[in-house]
């Protein structure tokens, strides 16, 4: 079983809208962390928005800041990213990704996420 599955992606010109959703089967509690990261083609992956469960923080990358918002659903185990003014550069690969321990603030490197979905493609046209 998938532990994680993103959905939403999709083919949109530039200053359009896309809501991406990940649905975690792996049980969420309070004070994990949920983020998104994104990998466009030749480029490392880069986290572009994080948030601590059960209302915690969350931070969005200056790339990103403005323009796209972190949101989580306890009751679904969903997280949102819901991602407006697209420009061409957020073309990418977004990945859900799951910290499955007790953080004050949600971690900023990969190998510290335990549990990732198999990605959905996000491509924005000029």
């Amino acid at each position: 079983q998938v532990p994680l599955v993103e959905s939403g992606g999709g083919s949109v010109q530039a200053g359009g809208s896309l809501r991406l959703s990940c649905v975690s089967a792996v049980y969420i509690s309070s004070g994990y962390c949920l983020a998104w990261f994104r990998q466009a083609p030749g480029k490392e992956r880069e986290q572009v928005a994080s948030i601590v469960t059960g209302g915690g923080r969350s931070y969005l990358s200056d790339s990103v800041k403005g323009r796209f918002t972190i949101s989580q659903e306890n009751a679904k185990n969903t997280l949102y990213l819901q991602m407006n003014s697209l420009v061409p550069e957020d073309t990418a690969m977004y990945y859900c990704a799951a910290c499955t321990r007790l953080i004050w603030n949600c971690p900023t490197y990969e190998s510290e996420y335990n549990y990732w979905g198999q990605g959905t493609q996000v491509t924005v046209s000029s």
